[in-house]
Protein backbone atom coordinates (compact mmCIF):
# COMPACT_ATOMS: atom_id res chain seq x y z
CA UNK A 1 0.00 0.00 0.00
CA UNK A 2 2.63 2.62 0.94
CA UNK A 3 4.49 1.52 -2.25
CA UNK A 4 1.25 2.30 -4.26
CA UNK A 5 0.61 5.41 -2.22
CA UNK A 6 4.36 6.55 -3.25
CA UNK A 7 4.04 5.70 -6.53
CA UNK A 8 0.44 8.04 -6.48
CA UNK A 9 2.21 10.78 -5.27
CA UNK A 10 5.05 10.65 -7.64
CA UNK A 11 2.57 10.77 -10.72
CA UNK A 12 0.47 13.33 -9.12
CA UNK A 13 3.50 15.55 -8.54
CA UNK A 14 4.85 15.19 -12.80
CA UNK A 15 0.85 16.15 -13.56
CA UNK A 16 0.89 18.77 -12.05
CA UNK A 17 4.28 20.32 -13.11
CA UNK A 18 3.70 18.97 -16.73
CA UNK A 19 0.27 21.25 -16.17
CA UNK A 20 2.20 24.57 -14.83
CA UNK A 21 4.99 23.75 -17.36
CA UNK A 22 2.13 23.33 -20.19
CA UNK A 23 -0.25 26.46 -18.65
CA UNK A 24 2.63 28.84 -19.15
CA UNK A 25 4.39 28.51 -22.38
CA UNK A 26 1.31 29.94 -24.10
CA UNK A 27 -2.16 31.72 -22.50
CA UNK A 28 -5.53 30.98 -24.43
CA UNK A 29 -7.12 31.45 -27.42
CA UNK A 30 -3.86 29.30 -29.42
CA UNK A 31 -3.60 28.58 -32.70
CA UNK A 32 -5.35 25.60 -31.88
CA UNK A 33 -8.23 27.65 -31.12
CA UNK A 34 -7.68 30.62 -33.64
CA UNK A 35 -9.98 30.76 -36.75
CA UNK A 36 -12.20 28.19 -35.86
CA UNK A 37 -14.28 29.48 -32.94
CA UNK A 38 -16.65 26.06 -33.23
CA UNK A 39 -16.05 23.03 -31.18
CA UNK A 40 -15.25 21.55 -27.92
CA UNK A 41 -12.82 23.26 -25.77
CA UNK A 42 -9.14 23.04 -25.18
CA UNK A 43 -8.44 21.44 -22.29
CA UNK A 44 -4.80 22.68 -21.85
CA UNK A 45 -4.27 20.52 -18.52
CA UNK A 46 -6.18 16.96 -19.07
CA UNK A 47 -8.66 16.25 -16.42
CA UNK A 48 -7.77 12.68 -17.05
CA UNK A 49 -3.73 12.82 -15.89
CA UNK A 50 -1.16 12.11 -17.99
CA UNK A 51 -0.72 8.49 -17.64
CA UNK A 52 0.40 7.44 -21.59
CA UNK A 53 4.05 7.57 -21.60
CA UNK A 54 5.97 6.64 -24.80
CA UNK A 55 5.83 2.98 -24.32
CA UNK A 56 2.27 3.24 -24.00
CA UNK A 57 1.61 5.07 -27.18
CA UNK A 58 3.57 2.18 -28.61
CA UNK A 59 1.59 -0.47 -27.63
CA UNK A 60 -1.78 1.38 -27.53
CA UNK A 61 -0.81 1.24 -31.15
CA UNK A 62 0.32 -2.36 -31.61
CA UNK A 63 -2.54 -3.72 -29.32
CA UNK A 64 -4.96 -2.33 -31.56
CA UNK A 65 -3.63 -3.40 -34.76
CA UNK A 66 -2.55 -7.31 -33.96
CA UNK A 67 -5.58 -8.55 -33.38
CA UNK A 68 -6.27 -12.09 -35.10
CA UNK A 69 -5.47 -10.76 -38.48
CA UNK A 70 -2.14 -11.90 -38.50
CA UNK A 71 -2.94 -15.32 -37.54
CA UNK A 72 -6.15 -15.79 -39.81
CA UNK A 73 -5.89 -13.20 -43.09
CA UNK A 74 -3.10 -14.68 -44.79
CA UNK A 75 -5.11 -17.72 -46.39
CA UNK A 76 -7.37 -15.03 -47.83
CA UNK A 77 -5.14 -13.09 -49.05
CA UNK A 78 -3.11 -15.73 -50.97
CA UNK A 79 -6.35 -17.06 -52.56
CA UNK A 80 -6.99 -13.05 -53.36
CA UNK A 81 -3.63 -12.07 -55.23
CA UNK A 82 -2.53 -16.35 -56.31
CA UNK A 83 0.90 -16.13 -55.41
CA UNK A 84 3.21 -16.61 -52.61
CA UNK A 85 5.46 -13.65 -53.72
CA UNK A 86 2.81 -11.32 -54.49
CA UNK A 87 0.79 -11.92 -51.62
CA UNK A 88 4.35 -10.72 -49.46
CA UNK A 89 4.69 -7.77 -51.50
CA UNK A 90 0.97 -6.63 -50.89
CA UNK A 91 2.00 -6.86 -46.73
CA UNK A 92 4.31 -4.21 -48.47
CA UNK A 93 1.78 -2.06 -50.18
CA UNK A 94 -0.57 -1.70 -47.02
CA UNK A 95 2.34 -0.48 -44.79
CA UNK A 96 3.06 1.99 -47.23
CA UNK A 97 -0.79 2.92 -47.67
CA UNK A 98 -0.74 2.75 -43.76
CA UNK A 99 2.12 5.16 -43.42
CA UNK A 100 0.28 7.78 -45.55
CA UNK A 101 -2.65 7.78 -43.54
CA UNK A 102 -0.07 8.49 -40.27
CA UNK A 103 1.44 11.21 -41.88
CA UNK A 104 -2.13 12.84 -42.50
CA UNK A 105 -2.75 12.66 -38.25
CA UNK A 106 0.68 13.51 -37.78
CA UNK A 107 -0.01 16.52 -39.11
CA UNK A 108 -3.16 17.29 -37.39
CA UNK A 109 -1.39 16.26 -34.34
CA UNK A 110 1.60 18.65 -34.71
CA UNK A 111 -1.54 21.30 -35.05
CA UNK A 112 -3.49 20.34 -32.33
CA UNK A 113 -1.74 18.72 -29.38
CA UNK A 114 -4.20 19.21 -26.35
CA UNK A 115 -6.89 17.41 -28.40
CA UNK A 116 -7.52 13.88 -27.92
CA UNK A 117 -10.33 11.78 -30.38
CA UNK A 118 -8.29 12.19 -33.28
CA UNK A 119 -11.28 12.49 -36.52
CA UNK A 120 -13.82 14.10 -33.92
CA UNK A 121 -11.34 16.96 -33.65
CA UNK A 122 -9.78 17.38 -36.71
CA UNK A 123 -13.04 16.90 -38.44
CA UNK A 124 -14.28 19.85 -36.65
CA UNK A 125 -11.13 21.69 -37.38
CA UNK A 126 -10.96 21.05 -41.19
CA UNK A 127 -14.72 22.16 -41.82
CA UNK A 128 -16.18 24.79 -39.30
CA UNK A 129 -18.43 25.22 -41.62
CA UNK A 130 -22.02 24.14 -42.17
CA UNK A 131 -21.90 25.03 -38.35
CA UNK A 132 -21.93 21.74 -36.66
CA UNK A 133 -22.55 19.45 -39.13
CA UNK A 134 -20.12 17.32 -39.24
CA UNK A 135 -19.39 16.97 -35.42
CA UNK A 136 -23.46 16.21 -35.24
CA UNK A 137 -22.60 13.68 -38.04
CA UNK A 138 -19.80 12.29 -36.55
CA UNK A 139 -20.98 12.24 -33.26
CA UNK A 140 -24.32 10.10 -34.43
CA UNK A 141 -22.42 7.53 -36.26
CA UNK A 142 -19.53 7.25 -33.53
CA UNK A 143 -22.54 6.55 -30.68
CA UNK A 144 -25.07 4.42 -32.90
CA UNK A 145 -22.32 2.18 -34.15
CA UNK A 146 -19.88 2.36 -31.01
CA UNK A 147 -19.92 -1.03 -30.41
CA UNK A 148 -17.11 -4.22 -30.14
CA UNK A 149 -19.54 -6.83 -30.44
CA UNK A 150 -17.13 -8.61 -33.10
CA UNK A 151 -14.11 -8.38 -30.55
CA UNK A 152 -15.87 -9.99 -28.01
CA UNK A 153 -17.30 -12.80 -29.72
CA UNK A 154 -13.98 -13.66 -31.12
CA UNK A 155 -12.34 -13.54 -28.05
CA UNK A 156 -15.04 -16.11 -26.15
CA UNK A 157 -14.78 -17.94 -29.29
CA UNK A 158 -10.82 -18.66 -28.67
CA UNK A 159 -10.81 -19.10 -25.24
CA UNK A 160 -13.40 -22.23 -25.48
CA UNK A 161 -10.98 -23.41 -27.35
CA UNK A 162 -8.51 -23.55 -25.34
CA UNK A 163 -10.57 -24.32 -22.75
CA UNK A 164 -11.79 -27.07 -24.88
CA UNK A 165 -15.23 -25.68 -23.90
CA UNK A 166 -18.30 -26.01 -26.23
CA UNK A 167 -18.38 -23.17 -28.63
CA UNK A 168 -22.00 -23.28 -28.88
CA UNK A 169 -24.00 -20.05 -29.94
CA UNK A 170 -25.24 -19.29 -26.37
CA UNK A 171 -21.75 -20.40 -24.29
CA UNK A 172 -20.05 -17.52 -26.98
CA UNK A 173 -22.42 -15.28 -26.40
CA UNK A 174 -22.39 -15.36 -22.79
CA UNK A 175 -18.55 -15.65 -22.26
CA UNK A 176 -18.22 -12.71 -24.92
CA UNK A 177 -20.63 -10.34 -21.94
CA UNK A 178 -18.42 -11.64 -18.97
CA UNK A 179 -14.90 -10.90 -20.44
CA UNK A 180 -15.96 -7.35 -22.40
CA UNK A 181 -17.76 -6.30 -18.80
CA UNK A 182 -14.48 -7.37 -17.17
CA UNK A 183 -12.79 -5.31 -19.73
CA UNK A 184 -14.99 -2.22 -19.10
CA UNK A 185 -14.52 -2.19 -14.96
CA UNK A 186 -10.92 -2.01 -15.20
CA UNK A 187 -11.02 0.79 -17.78
CA UNK A 188 -13.97 2.45 -15.35
CA UNK A 189 -11.78 1.86 -12.14
CA UNK A 190 -8.38 2.96 -13.54
CA UNK A 191 -6.50 4.36 -16.52
CA UNK A 192 -3.23 3.71 -14.78
CA UNK A 193 -4.06 0.06 -14.61
CA UNK A 194 -6.19 -0.34 -17.57
CA UNK A 195 -2.74 1.24 -20.03
CA UNK A 196 -0.74 -1.32 -17.81
CA UNK A 197 -2.62 -4.37 -18.96
CA UNK A 198 -2.77 -3.36 -22.69
CA UNK A 199 1.00 -2.82 -22.30
CA UNK A 200 1.45 -6.18 -20.61
CA UNK A 201 -0.84 -7.69 -23.78
CA UNK A 202 1.08 -5.86 -26.16
CA UNK A 203 3.95 -7.53 -24.71
CA UNK A 204 2.37 -10.54 -25.22
CA UNK A 205 1.52 -10.14 -28.58
CA UNK A 206 5.06 -9.04 -29.95
CA UNK A 207 6.46 -12.23 -28.30
CA UNK A 208 4.30 -14.67 -29.86
CA UNK A 209 5.09 -13.18 -33.35
CA UNK A 210 8.89 -13.19 -32.29
CA UNK A 211 8.62 -16.55 -32.15
CA UNK A 212 7.05 -17.11 -34.89
CA UNK A 213 9.13 -15.16 -37.29
CA UNK A 214 12.35 -16.60 -35.30
CA UNK A 215 11.38 -20.04 -35.75
CA UNK A 216 9.93 -19.65 -39.63
CA UNK A 217 14.44 -18.77 -40.06
CA UNK A 218 14.99 -21.49 -38.01
CA UNK A 219 12.98 -23.61 -40.51
CA UNK A 220 14.40 -21.92 -43.37
CA UNK A 221 18.04 -23.04 -42.16
CA UNK A 222 16.98 -26.74 -42.61
CA UNK A 223 16.89 -27.25 -38.62
CA UNK A 224 13.50 -28.59 -38.71
CA UNK A 225 10.94 -31.76 -39.07
CA UNK A 226 9.73 -29.25 -42.03
CA UNK A 227 10.90 -31.71 -45.20
CA UNK A 228 11.39 -28.59 -48.27
CA UNK A 229 10.64 -25.24 -46.46
CA UNK A 230 11.78 -23.54 -49.52
CA UNK A 231 9.15 -25.06 -51.95
CA UNK A 232 6.94 -21.99 -51.31
CA UNK A 233 9.42 -19.94 -53.04
CA UNK A 234 10.96 -21.67 -55.92
CA UNK A 235 8.77 -19.28 -58.62
CA UNK A 236 7.04 -17.17 -55.95
CA UNK A 237 5.32 -15.61 -58.41
CA UNK A 238 3.21 -18.60 -60.35
CA UNK A 239 0.13 -18.61 -60.07
CA UNK A 240 -0.48 -14.79 -59.82
CA UNK A 241 -4.47 -14.12 -60.58
CA UNK A 242 -5.31 -11.17 -62.94
CA UNK A 243 -9.06 -11.04 -60.75
CA UNK A 244 -9.64 -7.44 -60.34
CA UNK A 245 -11.92 -8.27 -57.73
CA UNK A 246 -9.94 -11.19 -55.90
CA UNK A 247 -6.74 -8.61 -56.06
CA UNK A 248 -8.40 -5.73 -54.60
CA UNK A 249 -10.61 -7.81 -51.66
CA UNK A 250 -6.44 -8.61 -50.77
CA UNK A 251 -5.51 -5.91 -50.70
CA UNK A 252 -8.64 -4.59 -48.11
CA UNK A 253 -8.04 -7.17 -45.90
CA UNK A 254 -4.27 -6.37 -45.62
CA UNK A 255 -4.86 -2.53 -45.40
CA UNK A 256 -7.64 -3.57 -42.46
CA UNK A 257 -4.65 -5.46 -40.87
CA UNK A 258 -2.50 -2.53 -40.21
CA UNK A 259 -5.86 -0.76 -38.76
CA UNK A 260 -4.97 0.55 -35.47
CA UNK A 261 -1.79 2.95 -36.52
CA UNK A 262 -3.96 5.68 -35.26
CA UNK A 263 -4.95 4.76 -32.04
CA UNK A 264 -2.46 6.95 -29.58
CA UNK A 265 -4.20 9.68 -31.31
CA UNK A 266 -7.29 9.31 -29.68
CA UNK A 267 -5.55 9.76 -26.05
CA UNK A 268 -3.02 12.92 -27.50
CA UNK A 269 -3.76 15.38 -24.82
CA UNK A 270 -3.02 12.38 -22.06
CA UNK A 271 0.65 12.94 -23.67
CA UNK A 272 3.70 14.55 -22.17
CA UNK A 273 5.30 16.18 -25.00
CA UNK A 274 2.83 14.85 -27.56
CA UNK A 275 3.97 16.08 -31.05
CA UNK A 276 7.57 14.67 -30.22
CA UNK A 277 6.20 11.53 -28.68
CA UNK A 278 4.08 11.05 -31.53
CA UNK A 279 6.45 11.51 -34.07
CA UNK A 280 8.92 8.66 -32.55
CA UNK A 281 6.73 6.28 -31.39
CA UNK A 282 4.09 6.38 -34.07
CA UNK A 283 5.85 5.27 -36.94
CA UNK A 284 7.86 2.99 -34.89
CA UNK A 285 4.59 1.24 -34.02
CA UNK A 286 3.69 0.71 -37.40
CA UNK A 287 6.92 -0.11 -38.89
CA UNK A 288 7.59 -2.71 -35.82
CA UNK A 289 4.10 -4.67 -36.84
CA UNK A 290 4.79 -4.28 -40.45
CA UNK A 291 8.05 -6.62 -39.53
CA UNK A 292 6.33 -9.04 -37.53
CA UNK A 293 3.44 -9.19 -39.90
CA UNK A 294 6.06 -9.76 -43.23
CA UNK A 295 7.92 -12.33 -40.92
CA UNK A 296 5.53 -14.00 -39.72
CA UNK A 297 4.13 -14.96 -43.36
CA UNK A 298 7.72 -16.23 -44.44
CA UNK A 299 7.08 -18.46 -41.68
CA UNK A 300 3.84 -19.66 -42.63
CA UNK A 301 4.75 -20.05 -45.95
CA UNK A 302 7.87 -22.07 -44.89
CA UNK A 303 5.75 -24.02 -42.86
CA UNK A 304 3.01 -25.27 -44.52
CA UNK A 305 2.02 -26.07 -48.22
CA UNK A 306 0.82 -23.23 -50.91
CA UNK A 307 -2.21 -25.08 -51.14
CA UNK A 308 -3.06 -25.73 -47.76
CA UNK A 309 -2.46 -21.92 -47.20
CA UNK A 310 -5.01 -21.07 -49.51
CA UNK A 311 -7.99 -23.13 -48.35
CA UNK A 312 -6.98 -22.51 -44.51
CA UNK A 313 -9.46 -19.80 -43.97
CA UNK A 314 -9.03 -18.44 -40.15
CA UNK A 315 -6.60 -21.55 -39.42
CA UNK A 316 -3.21 -20.63 -41.08
CA UNK A 317 -1.62 -20.16 -37.73
CA UNK A 318 -3.29 -23.65 -36.52
CA UNK A 319 -1.89 -25.22 -39.28
CA UNK A 320 1.75 -23.59 -38.75
CA UNK A 321 1.93 -24.87 -34.99
CA UNK A 322 0.88 -28.25 -36.23
CA UNK A 323 3.67 -28.21 -39.27
CA UNK A 324 5.79 -27.22 -36.86
CA UNK A 325 5.34 -29.04 -33.43
CA UNK A 326 2.98 -31.93 -35.14
CA UNK A 327 0.57 -32.29 -31.86
CA UNK A 328 -3.17 -30.84 -30.62
CA UNK A 329 -1.69 -29.05 -27.27
CA UNK A 330 0.03 -26.65 -29.94
CA UNK A 331 -3.43 -25.89 -31.44
CA UNK A 332 -4.44 -25.54 -27.80
CA UNK A 333 -1.53 -23.16 -26.96
CA UNK A 334 -1.96 -20.86 -29.87
CA UNK A 335 -5.77 -20.46 -28.82
CA UNK A 336 -4.34 -19.45 -25.63
CA UNK A 337 -2.18 -17.46 -27.63
CA UNK A 338 -4.78 -15.61 -29.88
CA UNK A 339 -7.11 -14.79 -26.62
CA UNK A 340 -4.35 -13.06 -25.20
CA UNK A 341 -4.14 -11.43 -28.29
CA UNK A 342 -8.06 -10.72 -28.93
CA UNK A 343 -8.01 -9.50 -24.96
CA UNK A 344 -5.41 -6.56 -25.81
CA UNK A 345 -7.06 -6.10 -29.11
CA UNK A 346 -10.01 -5.11 -27.19
CA UNK A 347 -8.98 -3.31 -24.42
CA UNK A 348 -7.07 -1.04 -26.55
CA UNK A 349 -9.92 -0.75 -28.77
CA UNK A 350 -11.93 0.16 -25.82
CA UNK A 351 -9.75 2.85 -24.23
CA UNK A 352 -9.80 4.70 -27.87
CA UNK A 353 -13.20 5.32 -28.64
CA UNK A 354 -14.17 5.66 -25.57
CA UNK A 355 -11.69 8.87 -25.57
CA UNK A 356 -13.92 9.57 -29.02
CA UNK A 357 -17.17 9.29 -27.59
CA UNK A 358 -16.01 11.89 -24.91
CA UNK A 359 -14.92 14.28 -27.63
CA UNK A 360 -18.27 14.02 -29.25
CA UNK A 361 -19.90 14.79 -26.02
CA UNK A 362 -17.85 17.58 -25.20
CA UNK A 363 -19.03 19.33 -28.42
CA UNK A 364 -22.12 19.75 -26.97
CA UNK A 365 -24.06 18.13 -30.44
CA UNK A 366 -25.29 14.91 -28.26
CA UNK A 367 -27.29 15.28 -24.99
CA UNK A 368 -26.52 15.87 -21.53
CA UNK A 369 -22.63 16.98 -22.71
CA UNK A 370 -21.53 16.76 -18.92
CA UNK A 371 -22.60 13.44 -18.56
CA UNK A 372 -20.01 12.80 -21.12
CA UNK A 373 -17.22 15.48 -19.91
CA UNK A 374 -17.23 14.14 -16.16
CA UNK A 375 -14.24 12.63 -15.33
CA UNK A 376 -16.18 11.11 -12.12
CA UNK A 377 -16.29 9.07 -10.02
CA UNK A 378 -12.72 7.36 -10.99
CA UNK A 379 -10.56 10.23 -13.22
CA UNK A 380 -11.63 8.06 -16.10
CA UNK A 381 -14.80 8.85 -19.31
CA UNK A 382 -17.66 6.76 -17.03
CA UNK A 383 -20.08 7.79 -19.42
CA UNK A 384 -18.42 6.58 -22.81
CA UNK A 385 -17.38 3.61 -21.20
CA UNK A 386 -21.02 2.60 -20.19
CA UNK A 387 -22.38 3.42 -23.40
CA UNK A 388 -19.56 0.98 -25.22
CA UNK A 389 -20.83 -1.72 -22.88
CA UNK A 390 -24.44 -0.97 -22.92
CA UNK A 391 -24.03 -1.18 -26.82
CA UNK A 392 -22.16 -3.95 -27.38
CA UNK A 393 -23.87 -6.19 -25.32
CA UNK A 394 -27.39 -5.60 -26.91
CA UNK A 395 -25.21 -6.24 -30.60
CA UNK A 396 -23.78 -9.51 -28.59
CA UNK A 397 -27.16 -10.94 -27.74
CA UNK A 398 -29.97 -9.71 -29.64
CA UNK A 399 -28.85 -10.14 -33.37
CA UNK A 400 -29.60 -13.63 -34.54
CA UNK A 401 -26.01 -15.72 -35.85
CA UNK A 402 -25.14 -15.07 -39.57
CA UNK A 403 -26.72 -12.45 -41.80
CA UNK A 404 -27.88 -10.09 -38.99
CA UNK A 405 -24.88 -10.37 -36.92
CA UNK A 406 -22.65 -10.10 -39.86
CA UNK A 407 -24.51 -6.99 -41.44
CA UNK A 408 -24.01 -4.77 -37.94
CA UNK A 409 -20.50 -5.73 -38.11
CA UNK A 410 -19.87 -4.51 -41.72
CA UNK A 411 -22.07 -1.21 -40.91
CA UNK A 412 -19.34 -0.41 -38.79
CA UNK A 413 -17.15 0.39 -41.83
CA UNK A 414 -18.12 2.18 -44.46
CA UNK A 415 -19.21 5.44 -42.70
CA UNK A 416 -16.23 5.47 -40.70
CA UNK A 417 -14.24 5.26 -44.29
CA UNK A 418 -16.45 8.45 -45.65
CA UNK A 419 -15.15 10.26 -42.61
CA UNK A 420 -11.56 8.97 -42.95
CA UNK A 421 -11.84 10.52 -46.66
CA UNK A 422 -12.98 13.76 -45.22
CA UNK A 423 -10.48 14.34 -43.06
CA UNK A 424 -7.46 13.63 -45.97
CA UNK A 425 -9.16 16.29 -47.76
CA UNK A 426 -9.08 18.54 -44.69
CA UNK A 427 -6.07 18.94 -43.95
CA UNK A 428 -5.45 21.09 -46.94
CA UNK A 429 -8.35 24.04 -45.76
CA UNK A 430 -6.80 23.44 -42.28
CA UNK A 431 -3.25 24.51 -44.03
CA UNK A 432 -4.20 27.11 -45.74
CA UNK A 433 -6.53 28.60 -42.58
CA UNK A 434 -3.56 29.09 -40.72
CA UNK A 435 -1.77 30.59 -43.51
CA UNK A 436 -4.38 33.01 -43.48
CA UNK A 437 -4.22 33.91 -40.17
CA UNK A 438 0.10 33.69 -39.76
CA UNK A 439 0.28 30.79 -37.92
CA UNK A 440 3.82 29.54 -37.31
CA UNK A 441 5.44 26.19 -38.87
CA UNK A 442 4.00 23.49 -37.05
CA UNK A 443 6.43 20.01 -35.55
CA UNK A 444 5.55 17.98 -38.46
CA UNK A 445 4.45 18.71 -42.08
CA UNK A 446 3.34 15.91 -44.50
CA UNK A 447 4.76 16.03 -47.88
CA UNK A 448 2.16 16.53 -50.61
CA UNK A 449 2.52 13.77 -52.50
CA UNK A 450 1.94 11.41 -49.55
CA UNK A 451 -1.53 13.25 -48.73
CA UNK A 452 -2.86 12.39 -52.50
CA UNK A 453 -1.32 8.95 -52.18
CA UNK A 454 -3.22 8.48 -48.69
CA UNK A 455 -6.19 10.31 -50.46
CA UNK A 456 -6.05 7.62 -53.48
CA UNK A 457 -6.38 4.86 -50.60
CA UNK A 458 -9.19 6.05 -48.74
CA UNK A 459 -11.23 6.32 -52.86
CA UNK A 460 -10.04 2.76 -52.86
CA UNK A 461 -11.78 1.77 -49.88
CA UNK A 462 -14.73 3.93 -50.74
CA UNK A 463 -15.19 2.21 -54.61
CA UNK A 464 -14.31 -1.47 -53.79
CA UNK A 465 -17.12 -2.34 -51.59
CA UNK A 466 -19.50 -1.76 -54.53
CA UNK A 467 -17.77 -3.94 -56.26
CA UNK A 468 -19.41 -7.26 -56.92
CA UNK A 469 -17.83 -10.22 -55.31
CA UNK A 470 -17.33 -13.38 -57.69
CA UNK A 471 -20.48 -15.24 -57.69
CA UNK A 472 -22.91 -12.25 -58.16
CA UNK A 473 -24.72 -9.62 -55.96
CA UNK A 474 -25.56 -12.18 -53.57
CA UNK A 475 -22.56 -14.06 -52.81
CA UNK A 476 -21.06 -11.62 -49.89
CA UNK A 477 -20.65 -12.64 -46.47
CA UNK A 478 -24.43 -12.17 -46.33
CA UNK A 479 -27.52 -13.96 -47.90
CA UNK A 480 -29.28 -10.52 -49.20
CA UNK A 481 -27.92 -7.57 -51.74
CA UNK A 482 -23.69 -7.32 -50.81
CA UNK A 483 -23.14 -3.81 -50.30
CA UNK A 484 -26.05 -3.10 -47.99
CA UNK A 485 -24.07 -2.38 -45.83
CA UNK A 486 -22.73 0.70 -47.86
CA UNK A 487 -26.38 1.92 -48.45
CA UNK A 488 -27.41 1.69 -44.84
CA UNK A 489 -24.10 3.65 -43.86
CA UNK A 490 -24.83 6.09 -46.67
CA UNK A 491 -28.66 6.58 -45.25
CA UNK A 492 -27.21 6.90 -42.07
CA UNK A 493 -24.98 9.92 -43.10
CA UNK A 494 -28.30 11.57 -44.23
CA UNK A 495 -30.63 11.03 -41.89
CA UNK A 496 -27.78 13.00 -39.91
CA UNK A 497 -27.88 15.76 -42.62
CA UNK A 498 -31.66 16.07 -42.01
CA UNK A 499 -31.94 16.11 -38.70
CA UNK A 500 -29.09 18.75 -38.63
CA UNK A 501 -31.07 20.61 -41.20
CA UNK A 502 -34.01 20.45 -38.67
CA UNK A 503 -32.51 21.15 -35.51
CA UNK A 504 -30.04 23.66 -36.45
CA UNK A 505 -31.79 25.69 -39.43
CA UNK A 506 -35.53 25.24 -39.85
CA UNK A 507 -36.75 25.05 -35.80
CA UNK A 508 -34.90 27.90 -35.07
CA UNK A 509 -36.58 30.26 -38.08
CA UNK A 510 -39.63 28.77 -37.14
CA UNK A 511 -39.46 29.46 -33.42
CA UNK A 512 -37.02 32.67 -33.66
CA UNK A 513 -34.03 31.65 -31.65
CA UNK A 514 -30.49 31.18 -32.51
CA UNK A 515 -28.19 28.59 -31.45
CA UNK A 516 -24.96 29.81 -29.48
CA UNK A 517 -22.63 27.61 -27.74
CA UNK A 518 -21.38 27.78 -24.38
CA UNK A 519 -18.62 26.61 -22.31
CA UNK A 520 -19.36 24.80 -19.45
CA UNK A 521 -15.69 24.37 -16.47
CA UNK A 522 -16.69 21.16 -14.36
CA UNK A 523 -15.43 20.61 -10.66
CA UNK A 524 -13.30 18.00 -11.87
CA UNK A 525 -11.67 20.05 -14.17
CA UNK A 526 -13.29 19.13 -17.42
CA UNK A 527 -14.30 21.46 -19.95
CA UNK A 528 -17.47 21.03 -22.49
CA UNK A 529 -19.83 23.03 -24.85
CA UNK A 530 -23.13 23.12 -23.58
CA UNK A 531 -25.26 24.61 -27.23
CA UNK A 532 -27.89 26.45 -25.72
CA UNK A 533 -30.96 28.34 -27.45
CA UNK A 534 -31.12 31.94 -27.39
CA UNK A 535 -34.19 34.07 -28.43
CA UNK A 536 -33.10 36.12 -30.95
CA UNK A 537 -34.28 39.63 -29.24
CA UNK A 538 -31.83 38.27 -26.90
CA UNK A 539 -29.28 37.71 -29.07
CA UNK A 540 -27.13 41.15 -28.97
CA UNK A 541 -26.78 41.00 -25.06
CA UNK A 542 -25.51 37.58 -25.94
CA UNK A 543 -23.11 37.96 -27.60
CA UNK A 544 -22.02 41.22 -25.51
CA UNK A 545 -21.59 38.93 -22.65
CA UNK A 546 -19.69 35.79 -24.30
CA UNK A 547 -16.64 36.07 -26.69
CA UNK A 548 -16.95 33.81 -30.32
CA UNK A 549 -15.41 30.17 -27.91
CA UNK A 550 -18.62 30.85 -25.83
CA UNK A 551 -17.04 31.91 -22.29
CA UNK A 552 -18.91 34.19 -20.50
CA UNK A 553 -17.39 38.14 -20.50
CA UNK A 554 -17.87 40.96 -18.35
CA UNK A 555 -20.54 43.21 -19.77
CA UNK A 556 -19.74 46.67 -21.58
CA UNK A 557 -20.28 48.70 -18.55
CA UNK A 558 -18.00 46.46 -16.46
CA UNK A 559 -20.13 44.43 -14.53
CA UNK A 560 -20.27 40.52 -14.78
CA UNK A 561 -22.23 39.16 -16.95
CA UNK A 562 -24.38 35.78 -15.84
CA UNK A 563 -24.64 32.75 -18.21
CA UNK A 564 -28.26 31.56 -18.62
Amino acid sequence: MSSDHGEKKQDQALDKKYAIDIASSESLPSYEEAAVTTGAPVEKISPLGYHVDAITVVFLNISKMIGTGVFSTPGAILNGVGSVGLSLVFWVIGYAFAGASLSVYLEYASYFPHRSGAEVAYLEKAYPKPKFLLPTAFAVQSVLLSFSSSNAIVLAKYLLVAAGGETSTWNVRGLAVGAFTVIIIICIVSTKWSLRLSNAHGAVKLVTLIFIAITGLVMLSGHTKVEDPHANFRNAFAGTTSNGNGLATALVKVNFAYYGFENAFNVLNEVRNPIRTMKRCAPFSLTIVFLLYFFANIAYFAAIPKEKIRTSKELTASLFFVAVFGNSKSVTALSALVAVSSFGNLLSTIIGSSRIIRECGRQGVLPFPRFWASTKPFNTPFGPYLLKWFLTVIVIIAPPAGDAFNFIVDLQSYPTNVFAFLMTVGLFFVRKRRASIGAPPSGFRAWNAVIVFALAVNIYVLVLPWIPPQGGIYAGDVSFFYATYCIVGLAILAICGLAYVLWLQILPKLKGYTIRQLIEKLDDGAQTNRLVRVANSELAEWDATHDEHGEVIARKDGSPAVAS
